[in-house]
């Protein structure tokens, strides 16, 4: 059975682009670089022969990886969702209850997620946390560093920067 994910338009162009440059650029390359290494002749002992056939491995083994995601995946149009609710796409204000310290995070699939950038996976337990909830709702969240209380002070669904 094939599991789909949940992924943003933009998270799926990147997606598509990422292959195209690998299967347009970066495969044509390594393909040069490995005809041009034989040429140098004994290949047991020719270590730009070995560095290539590597990155070739690497490079063909990313391909099937992101083909088998753009299989998987199910964009959602975050601009057709309710807006009431916390769900996918979801950008959502929090306060801290203990510290009064602001924090924001935007909901997002797993391939898109970055916690530099405050984008955090629909699996991880903070956005479990606030799946469903609503402006004005108290929630406790189990984190690495214990369970925090945080009340939700706004949701919004701007287009998610994923640059």
């Amino acid at each position: 059975m094939m599991v789909k994910f949940p992924i943003t338009k933009k998270g799926f162009e990147l997606l598509e682009k990422e292959i195209k440059h690998l299967k347009h650029v970066e495969r044509p390359t390594i393909i040069e670089a490995i005809s041009t290494a034989r040429d140098f002749g004994d290949l047991s002992e020719n270590a730009e022969y070995h560095a290539a056939r590597e990155k070739q491995s690497f490079v063909e083994g990313r391909i099937l990886d992101l083909e088998d995601k753009l299989s998987r995946a199910e964009i959602i149009d975050i601009s057709k969702l309710s807006k009431e609710s916390i769900k996918f796409g979801a950008t959502v204000k929090l306060v801290d209850e203990d510290t009064e310290e602001e924090v924001t995070y935007i909901i997002v699939g797993e391939y898109e997620a970055d916690i530099t950038k405050k984008r955090v996976s629909i699996q991880s337990p903070i956005a479990k946390g606030l799946i469903g909830k609503s402006v004005g709702d108290i929630v406790e969240i189990t984190t690495p560093k214990g369970n925090k209380v945080f009340e939700i002070l706004e949701i919004s669904y701007p287009d998610i920067d994923l640059g």
